[in-house]
């Protein structure tokens, strides 16, 4: 991970209202003092409104009735009630899961994360309503080889309830060091009957990019996030592709979360003309700044269509939103996420971190995709039971196989192509 100013794709909230209450949350367990130009408690000087400030006291009350009362002295744990407390102030943004606090563990699990290397099962995690969820094993993982499959509920990990968790929580429970053993309870979409899955975490090391050539000189390229090499990676994979025969291109963005901004424009420049316009970004006042493409595309010739479903977010729905925009690609799925902002990662004490959404990407003719999404083209959904085929998956099946396989995205797309090849 960059620097505090390091900019990521997602959400937006009022960061004059935010940092001072995150300073002043942070400060609880430090008994009193000053920190950031706030005092803690609310008989001395606040800086807020006096309606605002007043209402802190019941935020002290309720601290030293936890703190005093409850009938488990043993379960009053000052940095775990000081974490909740951030993590719960952020929640109410309606922004969970996006716009967030980071434990110092977690932090570092994420930057680990986004540099393509870590230690554990391999696989893209998330928390719906509640409910943990496996969004995409990846290709060659732990978790993909051991049966996982996109849209597995997660139960349990290693006998301890899973249910209500956050994503921050169900990371560090499912993580680990490389050689040691996870048992998740796993409920496979469709199925009744919930089955034990034992996977042995390995040392994950995992290219952005996949890709194989399909049938009709078709080549499929999986983008899973825009990590810190993504644009490196597209842009040898299209070389690659192009040099294999390649005559047209699915670019499936599914279950891609987003990530860094730069290789979000990288990546688009390959596809893209240039100084074509990515993303327009929006301040808070309001002020628009457009973002364009760069030389050297090395596939803007070539028929493509793009992929996407409900958890393509961020940078892959303004990948998508652009692609469209142009006229250059033909969008087939679902529509996507929603959470088209930009995030800021501020350093706290400790090694904990707060990203906060400072500005919101628009679709290069001004569309809102924050809350919103990306609409496709042409909306196919994948049946409960199916799930995405991989590029090694998909390059073992033979022309007519894949347009009958389960992965009615994919099989659309590849008739879509077929069609304007016949043109």
């Amino acid at each position: 991970m960059r620097d505090a100013l390091e900019r990521l794709a997602r959400l937006q909230l009022p960061i004059w209202l935010v940092l001072p209450m995150v300073a002043l949350a942070l400060a609880i367990g430090l008994g009193g003092g000053y920190v950031g130009g706030i005092f803690l408690r609310p008989s001395t000087a606040c800086p807020e409104t006096t309606d605002i400030c007043t209402s802190f006291e019941n935020f002290w009350k309720t601290w030293d009735l936890a703190r005093d009362k409850y009938v488990d002295p043993q379960a009053v744990m000052p940095q775990k009630m000081i974490d909740g407390a951030i993590e719960g102030m952020l929640d109410t943004l309606g922004d969970n899961g996006h716009t967030r606090y980071l434990a110092p563990d977690v932090a570092r699990a994420e930057r680990e994360e986004l540099s393509g290397k870590f230690e554990g099962i391999g696989a893209y995690i998330d928390v719906k309503d509640g409910q943990p969820i496996i969004v995409q094993p990846m290709e060659g993982s732990p978790a993909e080889q051991a049966g996982l499959r996109p849209n597995d509920q997660i139960l349990k990990v290693n006998g301890q309830d899973m249910q209500g968790v956050t994503v921050a929580e169900l990371r560090n429970k499912v993580r680990g060091p490389k050689g040691t053993t996870v048992t998740l309870t796993i409920q496979h979409s469709g199925e009744t009957t919930p089955i034990d899955i034992t996977i042995t975490r390995a040392e994950i090391t995992s290219p952005s990019v996949s890709w194989h050539l399909l049938p009709n000189n078709v080549a499929l390229i999986h983008l899973n996030q825009f990590s810190e090499r993504s644009s490196e990676e597209m842009k040898q994979a299209l070389k690659d592709a192009r040099a294999q025969g390649a005559s047209s291109i699915v670019l499936d963005l599914r279950n891609n979360p987003g990530g860094f901004v730069d290789e979000l424009v990288g990546v688009a420049s390959q596809f893209l003309p240039e100084n074509t316009t990515v993303l327009i970004e929006q301040d808070r006042d309001g002020t628009q700044t457009p973002r364009k493409t760069t030389a050297g595309g090395v596939a803007t010739d070539l028929p493509m269509v793009v992929l996407v479903n409900n958890n393509s977010a961020s940078s892959a729905e303004i990948l998508a939103g652009a692609l469209k925009d142009a006229g250059r690609a033909r969008l087939i799925g679902e529509p996507t996420f929603g959470t088209a902002t930009v995030l800021q990662t501020f350093n706290l004490n400790g090694g904990a971190q707060v990203r906060i959404g400072t500005s919101q990407w628009l679709t290069p003719k001004g569309q809102v995709v924050r809350g919103k999404g990306i609409q496709p083209d042409e909306i196919v959904a994948l049946a409960p039971d199916a799930a995405p085929l991989t590029p090694t998956n998909a390059a073992k099946l033979n022309a007519q196989e894949l347009l009958n396989s389960s992965d009615a995205q994919l099989s659309r797309a590849l008739a879509v192509l077929k069609g304007l090849a016949g043109q």
